[in-house]
């Protein structure tokens, strides 16, 4: 017989009810084959049903014009993960916050037009970070510390992180950002440790270099599998979420690798997508209870 497969259906708090619940539920019933009744992790939020075959592509597509977010897991798949490696800019953290350096200098759209071209896979990533930091020679360094003050945190990565730190998981912060940002964001979401590139300061003032290395796309995979073999856990262990091209190749290695509001080409690659919804997804992705969540 074959073994039922879980599919995760969540919303923003409290719609997935009433005449959105009714479309759903018979879209599961008509793209799928429901075994049992949803198991409801949040009330009206998000719920597990298993199904014995499911037609995802559709299913998936229907549910997204609804603007709920799912997730299909294989049989057999252990779904509560032991390892969280994130990204910072957009995904732990509102915006890009070299985006929001650059608004010190007066250049925020100039840098912004090419930080979402990188984003989007358009350009080298390397070198779009070299072009954008060069923009801000002479900016000076307090301009850091001032960036760092607006930023804000995304919605549910507190939730996120104290979830995962209170089952046992490992954290990792891995960014292609800077670690003027990634040191103390990791330390107030009380992430194990963090990586990302250095800004050149000299007499106060930045230089317009990064620092080799620089932290890319093949840095966050290799990020993934050092933090993987530190702690003894096989990348299937791994929860990896990220929004941009530089994330696609650690996304795609982890057991759950999530394009968070990510670009389309990311998005398209990745098996794992939250669109509507916020950092807490991550949780209900692994069958974890509103109840459970830590805060």
């Amino acid at each position: 017989m074959q073994k039922a497969q879980a599919l995760t259906l969540v919303s923003q708090p409290g719609r997935l009810s009433g005449g959105v619940w009714e479309r759903a539920s018979a879209l599961v019933q008509s793209r799928a084959s429901p075994v049992s009744a949803p198991y409801w992790l949040a009330p009206g939020t998000a719920c597990d049903w298993a199904v014995a075959s499911c037609d995802w592509a559709a299913l998936s597509a229907d549910l997204a014009a609804l603007k709920v977010d799912a997730a299909l897991h294989f049989p057999g798949e252990e779904r509560r993960k032991r390892l969280l490696i994130a990204d910072m800019d957009s995904t732990l953290v509102q915006g890009e916050t070299l985006d929001e350096l650059a608004d010190e200098a007066g250049i925020k759209d100039r840098i912004a037009a090419i930080t979402a071209r990188a984003m989007a896979g358009e350009l080298d990533f390397a070198e779009a970070l070299k072009e954008r930091v060069a923009a801000l020679a002479g900016l000076e360094e307090a301009a850091l510390a001032r960036t760092l003050a607006r930023t804000r945190m995304m919605p549910g990565a507190r939730v996120l992180a104290a979830t995962m730190k209170a089952s046992g998981a490992v954290c990792w912060l891995v960014s292609g950002g800077f670690q003027a940002f990634t040191e103390p964001v990791a330390a107030a979401l009380g992430f194990d440790r963090q990586q990302g590139n250095r800004l050149e300061v000299t007499d106060g003032r930045l230089t317009g270099r990064v620092l080799p290395p620089i932290l890319d796309r093949d840095a966050k995979l290799s990020a993934l599998q050092s933090a993987s073999g530190e702690h003894g856990l096989c990348l299937a262990e791994a929860l990896a979420v990220g929004d941009g091209a530089n994330d696609l190749a650690m996304l795609q290695a982890a057991g759950m690798g999530v394009a968070f509001h990510a670009k389309p080409a990311v998005r398209a690659a990745a098996r794992f997508q939250v669109n509507f919804t916020d950092l807490r997804t991550l949780l209900f992705y692994q069958g974890i209870r509103a109840q459970q969540f830590a805060r």
